[in-house]
């Protein structure tokens, strides 16, 4: 069941992904080669508490920390750890934030230091096709408009989409109906109205779509070891287009 948020409740999303927004900001500007991927979860994680938000990760189906950090081949669901961070990686960063009893969710794939042309164009396609999805979060639209916006952008550029996860719903849960596929025909699914708010977050592999968890039953990664990119917003749907709640 797809739930319908009220202004006040799409307003108080709005403040946990603020929340999310300014602490992946914050991430951009920290990271650096040398440190450890537990060195930025436990940077962000004060962040959150100085907010007076709580790590909605942390815990969330015994999850063991506030940041999924997924480097190079890992595509989402990376656990941080005494992993050190090169020159040349990419860093996918999940974060989760609940304050007030309600949910933000956003991502982000960042480059450390110098990264090679055909790295930052993997980022930069799948940031494109994460806006290109945003832009067909239009009342009386179909949910597959998103999806297919974001295959569109992608699949022409000889990438390929990651379908063993989907983009959500995002309330009072972390994760609600509807589940968004970032793939399909568009003009299907249920109607895009008002009150709704989704996680739209397409996962885009170098090479190809299939994926491997590991033993830690969390670490998602390509099953060929190329590179995955992680782009993520959550929006609101409303009568005027769809609303970006977690950018600063």
């Amino acid at each position: 069941m797809i739930i319908l948020k009220s202004k006040e409740e799409v307003e108080k999303i709005a403040v946990s992904c603020r929340m999310v927004a300014s602490s992946l900001l914050a991430l951009k500007a920290y990271i650096k080669p040398g440190m450890t991927t537990k060195m930025l979860d436990t940077f962000v994680e004060k962040k959150i508490i100085d907010q007076g938000g709580i790590p909605a990760f942390k815990g969330y189906r015994n999850y063991p920390a506030t940041l999924c950090v997924s480097v190079n081949e890992v595509v989402v669901h990376g656990i941080p750890s005494g992993l050190v961070i090169k020159e040349g990686d990419i860093v996918g960063i999940d974060l989760g934030v609940i304050h007030d009893g309600f949910y933000g969710d956003a991502a982000v794939t960042i480059p450390v230091g110098e990264v090679s042309d055909k790295v930052m164009h993997l980022l930069d396609v799948t940031e494109k096709s994460l806006y290109a999805g945003i832009d067909q979060g239009k009342e009386g639209g179909r949910l597959s408009d998103i999806s297919h916006a974001v295959q569109c952008t992608v699949e022409p550029e000889g990438y390929s989409i990651v379908t063993d996860f989907v983009g959500h719903g995002i309330g009072r849960s972390l994760h609600e109906d509807p589940q968004i596929p970032n793939y399909g025909d568009k003009g299907k699914g249920p109607r895009l109205r008002e009150g709704m708010v989704l996680a739209i977050e397409p996962m885009v592999n170098m090479g190809d779509p299939e994926v491997t968890i590991l033993g830690d039953g969390w670490t998602a990664v390509t099953s060929d070891s190329s590179y995955s990119a992680h782009f993520e917003h959550t929006i609101a749907i409303t009568k005027n287009g769809p609303i970006i709640l977690s950018q600063v």
